[in-house]
């Protein structure tokens, strides 16, 4: 199974050409790398041209900076896989954890696959207002979802291609977490979580959510869940 890898990137010349490398050794054969660098003003460019270029490896630049949100949906019709998952550009979350989440899609039985930071595997400590705040967020969410999710704030969502290439994604920063979830609940998509280990990234290498991102968060989940 042929998996795609949609990596958004901003400003992170420390990290993109060591994500890539690692995405590369990840244990899946058959790989679709798509990385959207939406405008970073820093060496971000220079580094993702130094990266071995090879049939598995598509880079775009977007011309002014939109968001993750919006690097993700110039990065939906690329697709070429049969499951595509987001992996973010600071080393946080490791793709060696893709052959263990990409199983249950394989074996026909998950539409979507989340990796869950809060389920059992080896974390750096993240802080406690990041863990409350992702806490509260994924509580709302299956509130109005009427999942049981444990982190629906995680990067690793990892979905059926086709299913992914027909949704209708608006959000352009960090509301994709909550419109995605949303979208597949209403959809009655089969979700599984696999627990994933976490490095969490403290904001002095560069972290860039925080606590306005979780208020539009909460928005997102009303809207996605309720209002549409």
């Amino acid at each position: 199974m042929k998996l795609s890898v949609i990596i958004p990137v901003y400003n992170e010349e420390a990290t993109i050409a060591e994500v890539i490398n690692r995405v590369r050794r990840c244990g899946i054969p058959d790989l679709d790398i798509i990385v959207v660098n939406d405008c970073s003003t820093d060496s971000t460019r220079a580094c993702l041209e130094a990266v071995p270029p090879g049939p598995d490896l598509r880079i775009v630049h977007h011309t002014a900076n939109q968001g993750k949100g919006a690097a993700i949906r110039t990065a939906q019709s690329m697709v070429a896989g049969d499951a595509v998952i987001i992996q973010d550009a600071d080393l946080e979350y490791s793709p060696s954890e893709f052959p263990a989440m990409l199983k249950p899609i394989e074996k026909n039985l998950a539409d979507a696959v989340f990796g869950s930071r809060y389920s059992g595997r080896e974390i750096l400590v993240d802080t406690f207002w990041h863990y409350f705040g992702n806490k509260v967020l994924t509580t709302l969410s299956n509130i109005f979802s009427n999942l049981h999710l444990t982190d629906m704030e995680t990067c690793y969502k990892m979905l059926r291609a086709d299913i992914f290439k027909k949704m209708t994604l608006e959000c352009n920063r960090f509301g994709f977490e909550p419109e995605v979830t949303a979208k597949l609940a209403k959809a009655r998509c089969r979700i599984y979580e696999v627990p994933i280990s976490y490095r969490a990234r403290p904001y002095h290498e560069g972290k860039k959510i925080g606590w306005k991102d979780g208020l539009a968060a909460i928005w997102f989940i009303f809207k996605y869940n309720v209002l549409e």
